[in-house]
């Protein structure tokens, strides 16, 4: 269990938050300063601290050097943004503006300490390196592809589950969910990681060349096959061949396709030779073979020769808990690359990243973080930058921007570091006598099955003399 100290002089938000991170099953100690912290816990047994920036005494930020090499996740209020950056150029790893989600605060506290294990374990390979292979694990997979969510985490399971075997692997997920990258994961992690990966994708080869470009042709067996040439199964031969959006294959390059899963055999086109390749096959769509299967547009045969083990990507909108933790690793990459490592997200992006609906995925994300890193002229990327087309859909987040709003009809203004989980809970017990379930959602911003499932997780139940 991981041990985190809180340092906050606001006994309100110090205690909330020691609540929610006991909640969820972290060891937590608290300090209402930093000379309290220094009295009172030995700072080397945490692995993360939380610090506000601003204490009596001495500012949260010389908690930095106090416990170094643990990590430090820094607390400021939208006012202090300038300070919360600056406190990154000191080494702190991370900041959250109150008022926070506690959505938010989890994720940053769960890949914070997910990071500094990442460095522990690549410290204690390193010492200790063995002949001995290492068994891969889901921290390694991580590294590769991010996901804190739980679908996510039975991704990675599957993929550690079926990677060291030679079992054909069919992933499916919308585009730009990360297809490519899991079969990555899938070659990495599997016997044949030092043999090639080679990566198609049907859709973007002509009809009419894609027999040639998978099985290879010989010289004069088309107009223009002036020599021969091997295709690209033949050049996956003892390693692993990705074939995303497999549903645009033509039926008779599919038959070529099945004779190689039933065979292990090839053959050129204009050939009457076969060749034998060793090859596992990873596919990929988008598209539901199983209905392209029933009117004949993808063979039958060849769907369930693919569909052995099937490993679905979930949209990015089904990852709520992984946006924002996603889009700070993918602002490190873009920062980077622009020669700007410390670019960081203004409170606005935040909340306009989290409010999005991302229909193109992490691909989108990836877009809009490389296109607000281009533009940006400072360390900040603001919600102008990242130009979002926000839809109307609405998701919790969004019940901050309401419940800031919607002061009235009995509800005093909360206090001004309330998170928003304190917000709801305040919302809710002042105003649930007099508004039905409808009512307080709308004024929540918030769907009635979000303030039922949000009800559920705060302890909060429906009162029978209220409204419905």
């Amino acid at each position: 269990m991981s041990r985190i100290l809180i340092v906050e002089d606001e006994d309100i938000i110090r205690s909330a938050l020691q609540r929610l991170l006991i909640h969820n099953h972290y060891d937590v100690l608290t300090a209402g300063s930093v000379d309290a912290a220094l009295a009172s816990h030995d700072l080397a047994s945490f692995d993360l601290v939380i610090t506000d920036l601003r204490l009596p005494g001495r500012p949260g930020t010389d908690m930095i050097d106090l416990v170094a090499p643990k990590p430090v996740l820094i607390m400021t209020s939208f006012a202090s943004l300038r300070s919360a950056v600056d406190s990154m150029k000191m080494g702190a790893v991370d900041y959250i503006a109150k008022p926070f989600d506690h959505d938010e605060m989890l994720a940053a506290v769960k890949s914070t300490l997910l990071r500094s294990s990442n460095v522990l374990i690549q410290k204690s390979e390193s010492a200790e390196s063995t002949a001995q292979p290492q068994p891969q694990t889901h921290i390694k997979i991580n590294d590769m592809i991010f996901g804190e969510c739980d679908a996510m985490k039975r991704v990675f399971h599957l993929i550690s589950k079926v990677a060291p075997t030679e079992t054909t692997v069919l992933i499916q997920g919308e585009s730009g969910t990360g297809k490519e990258l899991a079969a990555r994961a899938l070659h990495q992690f599997s016997r044949r990681a030092e043999k090639p990966l080679i990566c198609v994708n049907c859709a973007a080869i002509p009809e009419t060349l894609i027999e040639s470009e998978l099985f290879g042709h010989e010289k004069g067996a088309f107009t223009g096959a002036v020599n021969a040439r091997n295709g690209l199964v033949e050049a996956a031969d003892k390693g692993t061949l990705f074939l995303d959006e497999i549903g645009e294959l033509p039926l008779e390059a599919q038959a070529r396709l099945l004779r190689v899963l039933q065979e292990g055999e090839i053959r050129r086109v204009g050939s009457t030779q076969s060749i034998h390749v060793d090859v596992r096959l990873i596919a990929a769509t988008h598209r539901n073979l199983k209905a392209l299967s029933k009117t004949g547009e993808f063979r039958e045969d060849l769907y369930y020769r693919l569909n052995v083990m099937q490993i679905k990507l979930p949209p990015l909108r089904d990852r709520e808990e992984d946006i924002l933790g996603l889009a700070k690793k993918l602002l490190v990459k873009f920062g980077q690359k622009m020669g700007n490592p410390q670019l960081q997200f203004s409170p606005d992006a935040m909340m306009a990243i989290a409010r999005h609906s991302w229909p193109g995925n992490v691909r989108e994300l990836e877009n809009a973080l490389e296109r607000a890193a281009i533009l940006c002229e400072d360390d900040i990327i603001t919600a102008e930058l990242l130009d979002l087309d926000l839809d109307a859909e609405t998701h919790l987040s969004t019940g901050l921007v309401a419940m800031e709003e919607y002061p009235g009809d009995g509800f005093d203004e909360p206090e001004q570091d309330l998170s928003l989980e304190d917000y709801f809970q305040h919302f809710v017990l002042e105003n649930e006598d007099k508004m039905s379930e409808t009512e307080l959602a709308q004024k929540l911003g918030i769907s009635r099955k979000s303030l039922w499932e949000r009800r559920q997780r705060l302890g909060i139940p429906r009162k029978k003399t209220s409204k419905n």
